[in-house]
């Protein structure tokens, strides 16, 4: 197995630091708003690097963190913090706010098929793991104190910007706002921030009334459940400048290793070629997508065809194309169920190794499509190739098992207007049975004449 490692900048062979067992972290949700689109790339492209770690044969510890408390509207150290304003804007307290956008996002996972990692933990349960970490790094000399906040003294690195490979030159150079006199290197950041009076998220520590920095709950937390260095960090590319090379700052300071073996970036989804933005309000949800006809399984067909390390341009009429594919994937594993073909086993194997090559080659999900589509398309139907297909649905995430299963009861009125259309097709009354298929159409029902009977789909 063959992945691209940030860190590198390189694809190199993968093997696990302690056997057979991933230790892997990934950075998950600030739970202050509905996930759209563009995030849940991040949490599909996890999935399938969990899903083809496991049909490599290993197993997993990967923790997934909830932040809910210290991400400020600025992934660096301005603004005021998200949980705290979007409980002002909806007037309600933040932790009801994070609990209620936390579940939102379960659910939103759930319903794409992405599996949950091992251990999910939320940031503010483990504020007292992060005040231990971050005392660790005070006594090792890394941090200096302003009159609120404890930050991070990058000048102490033997090298920042090990990810980004920006200079702090560059940085300066590239910074949005203005120098913060206290800091003493734009690089800096915070660790620990004494709370105002009117902040309602906020705990009692060794340094006052205080909430942690963004940065160090990823450090805390991977080293609580995954210890000083684990096998795989994920993310999006955006963490890359500022969040993942202050989480490798902080592990520096705290033990002087970095924490992750390898370092993998998932790339932007863009809207018809552009950006997501609130202002062009195309944020879209899941929920936007299905009142559009799309379920959320669409979505996830769509993201396999593009590389994860490309931007991938969600549009339309891509998705209905993933629509289609979709539709047929499942129609053509249906019908390798019914398959009564021998179909060889050398034959089989091809498909296997092929299959099995794109996904560990730095999971090239879709060349590993084409494979799929190789067997799907198959002249001949085996119940041999529904077993291969459902092999390969382990590393897709389909439900294919389960699909044949998953046929709705169709409404009584609806069974009556299929009964009376294959009543006029037997009588050839075409024009009667094209009338009642555009009713079927009208009420969201997918029609199609096979030499077994009408399929009808919602």
């Amino acid at each position: 197995m063959k992945i691209y490692n940030t860190l590198t900048r390189k694809i190199e062979d993968f093997q696990p630091m302690d056997g057979q067992q991933v230790k892997m972290y990934s950075c998950g949700p600030t739970v202050y708003n509905y996930a759209h689109i563009g995030n849940l790339r991040a949490y599909l492209f996890m999935d399938t690097l969990r899903r083809v770690l496991k049909y490599n044969g290993y197993s997993l510890k990967h923790v997934m963190n909830i932040t809910d408390v210290g991400h400020l509207v600025s992934d660096a150290d301005e603004g005021e913090d998200k949980m705290m304003k979007a409980a002002r804007v909806e007037k309600k307290d933040p932790f009801e706010i994070a609990e209620f956008y936390m579940n939102a996002f379960l659910q939103d996972i759930k319903q794409l098929h992405i599996d949950q990692p091992e251990m999910i933990a939320r940031a503010t349960e483990h504020i007292e793991c992060m005040e231990k970490y971050v005392q660790k790094i005070i006594k090792n000399g890394y941090t200096y104190e302003t009159k609120n906040t404890i930050y991070f003294d990058t000048s102490k690195l033997d090298q920042y910007g090990v990810l980004s490979n920006r200079s702090i030159e560059e940085q300066k150079a590239g910074a949005r706002v203005e120098f913060d006199s206290e800091k003493r290197n734009i690089s800096d950041f915070a660790v620990w921030i004494k709370a105002p009076e009117n902040h309602i998220m906020k705990w009692d520590t060794f340094w006052g009334k205080c909430y942690p920095g963004w940065h160090l709950e990823c450090s805390a937390m991977s080293y609580e459940y995954l210890g000083e260095q684990f096998d795989i960090h994920t993310g999006g590319i955006d963490h890359i400048p500022i969040h993942h090379e202050n989480e490798i700052a902080q592990s520096k300071g705290f033990s002087g290793k970095v924490p992750a073996k390898f370092w993998m970036h998932v790339d932007f989804l863009t809207i018809n070629g552009g950006k997501m933005s609130k202002s062009l309000n195309n944020l879209y949800t899941l929920q936007d997508l299905a009142d559009k006809g799309y379920e959320p399984l669409v979505y996830r067909m769509f993201n396999f065809t593009s590389s994860y390390r490309n931007k991938i341009n969600f549009t339309w009429e891509a998705m209905e194309a993933a629509k289609i594919a979709l539709n047929r994937l499942r129609e053509g594993y249906l019908k390798h169920c019914e398959g009564t073909a021998d179909i060889s086993q050398d034959t089989i194997k091809v498909w296997e190794e092929k299959f099995e090559n794109a996904i560990n080659d730095d999971l090239n999900m879709p060349v590993a499509m084409s494979v799929v589509w190789e067997v799907v398309k198959y002249p001949q139907k085996s119940k041999d190739l529904k077993a291969l297909l459902l092999k390969f649905d382990t590393v897709l995430g389909f439900d294919l098992e389960h699909y044949q299963n998953k046929e709705q009861e169709l409404p009584q009125e609806i069974q009556a207007l299929v009964k009376q259309r294959d009543f006029a097709r037997q009588n050839k009354n075409w024009a009667e049975s094209d009338r009642i298929r555009d009713i079927l159409i009208d009420q969201g029902y997918t029609i199609k004449d096979t030499s077994q009977g009408t399929m009808i789909q919602k």
